[in-house]
C-alpha cells in the first residue's frame, strides 16, 4: 500500500532552538519544517502546523492536501497538557530523523519536539508515512511532577443549568494528549469502542453517533469527525488498549465541544514518571479524509498496515491448534504431535502450535497437575520440553514437520509476578527455543497488565526477543483474558489470538465467529486476527435441535468463514472424520491467493451476520481491482442484494475463485448493491473482481 521511497541515508538534525535559523528536514516527501515561530510537519497528503510556543506546541491548521479542505484553529491552549496550573514551556529543541525501513516497518520520518515544563521534560515524537494521510504521535515523560493527572469525568446531571453562565463556561480539563480545535457547529462525530476479554465478551464493537454540544467525554480508541459545511473530516486513533481495561482510566478517551476535541487519558498516573528514564504515555494517530465513509476507512487501515508489513512467509498461515477440543495438556506427546503432523500436512495447514503441556512447568490450565502461572523461575527448567512427553525433545517434532512442509510453533506464558520483572529469563526462553529448534511463532497467553511498569517490561520482552533474533520471531497475542493490549496496542509484535470458542460448552456458532470478525472488520486489518473453526461433528448432542448448530455447515463454509483473517484450526486432526479431509482442496486454493487477499483493505460488505442474513467481505485493491468473499447464510433467497464499497454505475467482472458461486459480469446498483447468487443456504463465493474502464 506504501509507496518504498528509495532513501536510505538518515536525515538529522538536533538541538535546533527556537529563534535560531530555520530548520528543515525532508526525506522523499515527508517533512518537519521550523520557520521562526512555525512547525510544518505533513508529506504529499497531510500538514499539521503548529506555533511553536517554546517547543509545547499549539495547532494552527489542519490541511488535507488530497480534497483541498483545509483548517484553522482557535484555541490558545497548548495540544499537550499534563496538569492544571503547569510551568510556562522551555528548552524546546527539534529534531528530525529518517528511519529507515526494517522486515517490520516501512520508512518513515521521525520528528522529535522536546520542552521542558519545569522539572518535567516532555518529548513529542511525530511520524510521518509516505503517500499516507496520517500523522502519528507518540509522548514520553520524564522528570517530576507533584500535581495529580486528569480528573475522573463526572456525571453531567450534576452540572448546573444553562441560565449558570459562570459554570457553562468551559472548565480546563486536565491530562489532555492532543487537541483539535476548529470553528463550526456541524461536526457530525463517531466513536468507535472496543471490548476484548472474549471469553467473557461476544459483542466486541460499540459505535456512537452525536453532534457535539457541551463539552462531554465520550469512551473508544477511535473517533471520526465530519464537517457538516464543508463534508471533509479526521479521525484520531488512541493507541491504547480497550477503554474498560486502560492504565489510569478516567472514564473517557475523547473530550468534545461543539468544534474542539480533546483526547484524553494517557495511560500513566504522576507516580510513574522517573527522573532516571523516559515513559511512554498512549499514542495518538491523527488523519485526514475527505468526508465519505470509505476514504475514512482507507485512510486508517493504510496507516495500520504501516505499523507491521504484512510478508508472506512470515504473516501468513493455516494454523492447527489442538487445544480446542478441550484434551488440554493430557494428549500432548511425542507420539501425538509426530501424529497430527501428518494429519495437519494432508489438511493442507501449515503451522502446528503445540499449546500449553509442552513444557516442564505446569500451568493453572492442566488437567495432569495444579500448576500456576506465578514464580515460573522457581523450576529453572519450566520451558524445557517435559522429557516424559519429549525424551527426545522437540527436535524430531521440528524435523517431521520441515519433512512434511508444516510449521512447528508454540504456546508461551510469561512470568507475571511482580509486573514481568523477570521479563529478560522469558525473552532468553524464547530466543533459546527459537536457536536450538528453530521455532519462531510464539502463542503469548496468560497475560495481565496492571501496570505501566507491567507494559513496559512486556514491551521489553518482545523487543529484546527481537533484538536477539533479527525480527524473526511472530507472536500470536491471545485478547481472550485479563488486561491486555486489545486490537490496537502491540501490533507491531504479529498477530492477535481473538477467542477461545468450543463445542463441548456449546458456544461455538459458526455465524458468532464471522459475526464478530464482521464488525470488527471496519476498524481493524482482518489478516491481524486469527478466526477459529473446530470440528463440526464433535459434540453435536449439545445443541438440540438448534438450527445454527455447527453440524448444519459444512466444513468448507467453517473454514471459509476465516479467510479473512489467519485460519485457526481449533481442534485435533486425530478427531476428524475422513470426510473432513476433502477441505485440503480448498485450503490448497486460499493458501495461493491469501497473501494477494490480503494485501488489500478489507472492510464489510453486506448485513452484520445473524445466521439468516447474506453478509460478507470486499478486500479493496488498487487499479480498480479487489476480491469479494460472501456469504448466504440460512437465507430463504437464492439471489443475494449486497451492499459493497463499489460506486453506483460501475461494470465489473467477477472470476470465481473457490465456493459455490459461478463467474459473472454485473452492473453495480444504487448504494453498491452487487447481485449475486448462490443456489443453496449456507453457501459461500469468493470472487476476484476488476472494474472495467
Amino acid at each position: 500500500m506504501i509507496r518504498k521511497t528509495g532513501i536510505v541515508s538518515v536525515v538529522l538534525f538536533c538541538g535546533i532552538l527556537y529563534g535560531n535559523a530555520p530548520a528543515f528536514a525532508a526525506s522523499g516527501n515527508c517533512y518537519g519544517s521550523l520557520k521562526n515561530d512555525t512547525l510544518y510537519i505533513g508529506n504529499q497528503c497531510v500538514e499539521r502546523t503548529f506555533l511553536w510556543n517554546g517547543g509545547n506546541l499549539k495547532t494552527l491548521r489542519l490541511e488535507n492536501k488530497l480534497s483541498g479542505w483545509c483548517e484553522n484553529t482557535y484555541s490558545n491552549q497548548p495540544d499537550f497538557i499534563i496538569t492544571r496550573n503547569t510551568d510556562a514551556a522551555s528548552n524546546g529543541k527539534l529534531s528530525t530523523e529518517w528511519v529507515k525501513e526494517t522486515v517490520i516497518n516501512p520508512a518513515f520520518l521521525k520528528v522529535t519536539v522536546s520542552f521542558s515544563l519545569g522539572e518535567l521534560d516532555v518529548q513529542r515524537v511525530y511520524r510521518v508515512y509516505d503517500n499516507c494521510p496520517v500523522i502519528g504521535c507518540d509522548t514520553y515523560l520524564r522528570g517530576t511532577v507533584n500535581s495529580v493527572f486528569g480528573e475522573k469525568q463526572g456525571n453531567v446531571a450534576d452540572n448546573k443549568n444553562i441560565e449558570s453562565t459562570k459554570d457553562m463556561k468551559s472548565s480546563q480539563v486536565t491530562a489532555i494528549l492532543d487537541r483539535f480545535a476548529f470553528k463550526g457547529q456541524h461536526w457530525h462525530t463517531k466513536t468507535v469502542e472496543f471490548t476484548d476479554v472474549t471469553d467473557w465478551n461476544n459483542n466486541l464493537v460499540w459505535t456512537r453517533d452525536f453532534i457535539p454540544y457541551r463539552k462531554l467525554s465520550y469512551r473508544g480508541n477511535i473517533l471520526f469527525a465530519e464537517n457538516g459545511e464543508s463534508k471533509s473530516g479526521f479521525f484520531v486513533l488512541k493507541e491504547a488498549p480497550c477503554s474498560g481495561v486502560q492504565l489510569a482510566y478516567k472514564g473517557a478517551d475523547f473530550i468534545a465541544e461543539f468544534g474542539h476535541f480533546m483526547v484524553t487519558g494517557i495511560g500513566i498516573t504522576e507516580k510513574d514518571i522517573s527522573p532516571e528514564k523516559w515513559t511512554r504515555t498512549y499514542s495518538c494517530v491523527l488523519g485526514v479524509y475527505d468526508g465519505t465513509e470509505l476514504d475514512a476507512l482507507k485512510v486508517l487501515r493504510k496507516y495500520q498496515k504501516n505499523v507491521r508489513i504484512l510478508t508472506k512467509g512470515r504473516d501468513e498461515m493455516v494454523m492447527m491448534n489442538t487445544w480446542g477440543d478441550r484434551s488440554q495438556d493430557t494428549k500432548v506427546n511425542e507420539e501425538f504431535c509426530l501424529s497430527e503432523i501428518e494429519k495437519a500436512a494432508r489438511l493442507g495447514f501449515t503451522h502446528f502450535q503445540i499449546d500449553d503441556g509442552w513444557q516442564v512447568g505446569k500451568s493453572p490450565n492442566s488437567a495432569l497437575a495444579k500448576g500456576s502461572f506465578k514464580n515460573i523461575w522457581d523450576n529453572p527448567d519450566y520451558w524445557k520440553p517435559d522429557p516424559k512427553k519429549y525424551p527426545h525433545g522437540l527436535k524430531p517434532i521440528v524435523e517431521k514437520g520441515r519433512k512434511f512442509g508444516v510449521e512447528i510453533c508454540l504456546w508461551f506464558n510469561p512470568s507475571v509476578q511482580n509486573d514481568f520483572a523477570e521479563w529478560e529469563k522469558d525473552a532468553q526462553a524464547i530466543t533459546e527455543l527459537y536457536r536450538k529448534y528453530g521455532i519462531r511463532v510464539f502463542k503469548i497467553d496468560g497475560v495481565n497488565i496492571p501496570t505501566k511498569r507491567a507494559e513496559e517490561n512486556l514491551r521489553c520482552l518482545f523487543e529484546k526477543v527481537w533484538e536477539d533474533t533479527n525480527h524473526a520471531v511472530v507472536f500470536n497475542l491471545d485478547v481472550t483474558a485479563g488486561r491486555r493490549g486489545g486490537y490496537h496496542l502491540f501490533n507491531e509484535y504479529g498477530n492477535i489470538f481473538l477467542e477461545n470458542r468450543y463445542t463441548d460448552w456449546g458456544n461455538y456458532y459458526p455465524y458468532w465467529t464471522l459475526r464478530n470478525l464482521w464488525m470488527l472488520s471496519k476498524y481493524v486489518p482482518t489478516e491481524k486476527l486469527q478466526i477459529e473453526f473446530l470440528n463440526k461433528w464433535r459434540n453435536s448432542d449439545k445443541y438440540g435441535d438448534d438450527i445454527f448448530a455447527p453440524s448444519h455447515y459444512s466444513f468448507d463454509y467453517l473454514f471459509a468463514i476465516s479467510m479473512a483473517g489467519q485460519p485457526l484450526a481449533w481442534m485435533e486432526a486425530a478427531n476428524l472424520p475422513e470426510e473432513a479431509y476433502g477441505l485440503s482442496n480448498l485450503v490448497e486454493t486460499y493458501k495461493d491467493i491469501s497473501y494477494d487477499f490480503h494485501s488489500g483493505i478489507i472492510l464489510p460488505v453486506g448485513e452484520e451476520p445473524s445466521g439468516t442474513s447474506w453478509t460478507g467481505f470486499q478486500s479493496l485493491k488498487e487499479n480498480g481491482e479487489g476480491y469479494f468473499l460472501l456469504f448466504r447464510e440460512n437465507n430463504e433467497d437464492n439471489i443475494g442484494k449486497i451492499e459493497t464499497w463499489l460506486k453506483e454505475g460501475e461494470h465489473i467482472e467477477c472470476t470465481l475463485v473457490l465456493g459455490d458461486g459461478k463467474t459473472q459480469d454485473s452492473l453495480v446498483k444504487h448504494n453498491g448493491v452487487l447481485e449475486i447468487e448462490l443456489p443453496k443456504k449456507n453457501s459461500f463465493v469468493m470472487y476476484k473482481y476488476k472494474i472495467r474502464k
